[in-house]
């Protein structure tokens, strides 16, 4: 038997399989990017748990790895769940380094980055914007162009609206104005050098 992050006990079938090996797929615990999969037997899961390093059975070694003991590159374990057939694993980590052997953040060759949904594409456009100040279509690269002191107006001004809708029955009103307070924000953020990766990670910073 094992516990999970919730201290509740996880029953795991290793049998489901001729070999014992059950899939364990790492998935970083803050941006969620899924970054590898790996396999491990009973002995592995209870090395894991131990070490709190996410340690497979290698199929090719035909022993017990420890992911980052020879790179350094270790992940760590946040938490660890069982799936419904309980015979898969979801193992939630901090990476220390790139994870896959190519030196990619990702088995994937992808980034392993925060992302923001429908933000982080605001952002992108924010950031195109400021980059492109001749453009003079956009109203992104005219605050851009205004300065400082005019964007952090508008963000003044956007916040009062919704403190003043707030007051009021309109909720069609209230979440406009709140999404111009939002998107002259991610402007001020960017005019400052910042994005929300900053912000979240002040806010997990107060959190911790």
């Amino acid at each position: 038997m094992y516990k999970d992050t919730k201290n509740t006990t996880m029953k795991i079938d290793f049998t489901k399989s001729s070999d014992g090996l059950i899939p364990a797929i790492i998935q970083d615990s803050i941006t969620k990017h899924v970054l590898m999969l790996g396999y491990m037997n009973e002995e592995a899961l209870q090395e894991t748990n131990k070490s709190k390093k996410v340690t497979f059975f290698s199929r090719s070694k035909q022993r017990l790895w420890t992911k980052g003991e020879e790179s350094g590159n270790y992940l760590e374990v946040v938490s660890i769940k069982n799936d419904c057939d309980q015979d898969t694993l979801l193992i939630q980590v901090q990476p220390v380094g790139p994870t896959c052997h190519t030196g990619a953040d990702t088995c994937w060759d992808e980034k392993n980055e925060e992302t923001f949904g429908f933000i982080s594409t605001l952002e992108n456009i924010i950031e195109e914007r400021k980059n492109d100040l001749d453009n003079q279509e956009s109203y992104v690269a005219s605050l851009f162009t205004k300065g400082i002191n005019k964007i952090a107006q508008k963000v003044g001004e956007e916040a009062v609206e919704v403190v003043i809708e707030a007051k009021d029955s309109d909720d069609n009103l209230f979440l406009n104005e709140s999404a111009d307070l939002l998107f002259h924000y991610l402007i001020l953020l960017q005019a400052k050098g910042f994005t929300m990766k900053d912000i979240t990670k002040t806010l997990r910073q107060r959190h911790q």
